[in-house]
């Protein structure tokens, strides 16, 4: 009896392990059929196009990315890589693309071999490692990224040995990548020459270093605590132990010429800058804080971000920095001191104003409400977006509800490939975005900066009737133009990458 019940346990486990292994197919076979549908839309969309905007900034490829970002609600980033995707191996690795849809090959692995793979340029070459790869790869998926690469360029370097992917690609892979992870902190990492990495570690390091022993932080926190020192030219940083005879007191604030935007409760800011809340008048209700990296006495009078308001006696609420996520009420209090605070209209303060460019008020405000681009999907952060004019001006107002956020390309697409075949958006009251894609199909966005501040959402003011004259024949046409198509910026690459490999095989051929 008690050996039948392990028996019947044992058999439960083996089922639980059978359902991962097979989910785990399913996953593949999912995730390769939306790649794959990704590029047969993004080759069938540009060839309805006729390749008729290659030489433009907002080529065939952007406007097949901006429809499948919208409808997959995915950032342009991220539908340029699933187009990029599904093309190479529809037009490049079809043996390899019926692998990947029976889900017989992961997607880390694809992401290895299409970049090992992406100097060959001769047909009959690709054709060789495609068959190479439909065969082998399905065995890697347990492998690490190295070994995956070695592999690949393993097969390449026996029939085309300037396309191995050589040293120098290191250095093109130089970035550094600064991502909120919540809590009000961010993850900062990259790549750089090493000698750059050794002078910003031990840099680091004499920094940390120049606080008294007594100082309640660990050195790894010095560490962190000691970045924007460091990016300041600072040579010392604040001592925290807080002992009257402290011998780092006089150690200097990091100053530098840097601005951040911080947006808050307007009572929070106020709490925090006084030490008590203050009582919001009808007319003043929100505030702008716009905290200064500089931690200095030169900081930008013009700087902006929006306030709202909360009991006295709470804790302070937490602010918030577009792009970087949300700090915590204890860091607003030791910002703020540093800060110029600066209001953000309420919408009902707001009305039309003349001439195409909106006031500093209006700008402040389509900010602090908007926070990103509204294109469904798109994340990109306030810094980087255009104010746009949803009727164009002059025919439509410079007024909240007639302007939003559009990061440059989207501000494009909206401008030259609207009206009837292209693009159209309806802007509505509480800042709400209806688009409209040239295949009919409809996306909403809602504006981030009420998420965190409701009162941002307080509806604008109606507009009359807009009569606006349709779409100039030929507008896509008046579009700002590329200097080189994609394909010739790829194909230069290219070329400049094997010319390179071509150089280091001659200077130091092969002993054989």
């Amino acid at each position: 009896m008690i050996e039948h019940q392990f028996e019947d346990r044992g058999m439960v486990v083996a089922d639980h392990l059978d359902a991962a292994r097979d989910q785990l197919r399913t996953e593949r076979v999912a995730v390769a059929a939306k790649i794959l549908a990704a590029g047969r839309f993004a080759l069938a969309r540009m060839a309805e196009l006729g390749h008729a905007f290659e030489d433009m900034i907002v080529d065939d490829w952007e406007l097949a990315a901006a429809e499948l970002g919208a409808e997959l609600g995915i950032s342009r980033g991220r539908a340029c890589t699933l187009i990029t995707q599904g093309r190479d191996l529809i037009v490049r690795l079809p043996a390899l693309a019926d692998v990947f849809a029976q889900g017989a090959v992961d997607l880390r692995v694809l992401r290895v071999i299409l970049h090992r793979v992406a100097l060959i340029v001769d047909p009959d070459v690709m054709s060789v490692i495609d068959t190479q790869l439909a065969e082998q790869a399905t065995s890697w998926n347990a492998l690490s990224d190295e070994r995956i690469g070695d592999l690949v360029d393993w097969m390449v370097v026996d029939v085309d040995p300037e396309a191995v992917r050589r040293a120098r690609e290191a250095r093109r892979g130089r970035r550094i990548t600064v991502e909120p992870v919540g809590d009000g902190m961010v993850e900062i990492y990259g790549r750089v020459d090493a000698a750059k990495g050794a002078v910003f570690d031990q840099g680091l390091d004499a920094l940390a270093r120049t606080t008294c022993p007594a100082d309640p932080r660990t050195f790894q926190e010095r560490r962190a605590d000691s970045v924007d020192a460091l990016t300041a030219g600072a040579k010392s940083i604040p001592c925290l132990c807080g002992r009257p005879e402290c011998p780092a007191a006089d150690n200097e604030v990091a100053k530098g010429q840097f601005v951040i935007h911080l947006l808050g409760e307007r009572d929070s800011v106020i709490e925090a800058h006084t030490g008590h809340a203050d009582e919001p008048s009808d007319d003043e209700q929100r505030t702008d804080t716009t905290p200064d990296a500089r931690h200095g006495d030169n900081a930008d009078r013009d700087t902006v971000d929006p306030v709202k308001a909360i009991q006295p006696a709470r804790p302070t609420p937490p602010a918030l920095i577009p792009g970087y996520g949300v700090i915590t009420g204890e860091a607003l209090v030791d910002l703020i001191p540093q800060a110029t605070i600066r209001p953000v209209p309420a919408a009902t303060d707001l009305g039309t104003e003349r001439g195409y460019h909106p006031s500093r008020g209006l700008t402040d405000f389509i900010r602090c409400r908007d926070l990103t681009c509204r294109w469904p999907g798109c994340t990109v952060a306030v810094a980087r977006c255009d104010i746009d004019h949803t009727t164009p001006w002059p025919y439509g107002p410079t007024h909240p509800s007639n302007t939003k956020l559009y990061c440059r390309i989207h501000h494009l697409i909206k401008t030259f490939h609207c009206g009837p075949g292209g693009w159209t958006d309806q802007q509505h009251l509480d800042g709400t975005l209806t688009l409209t894609a040239p295949n009919g199909r409809t996306y909403t966005t809602k504006p981030d900066g009420a998420v965190f501040f409701p009162r941002l959402a307080v509806p604008t003011a109606e507009l009359g009737p807009i009569t606006v004259p349709p779409p100039a024949p030929g507008r896509e046409r008046a579009a700002p133009k590329r200097s080189r198509t994609r394909t010739q910026n790829r194909a230069y690459r290219i070329a400049h990458e094997r010319a390179h490999n071509r150089a280091a095989i001659e200077a130091d051929p092969p002993p054989f």
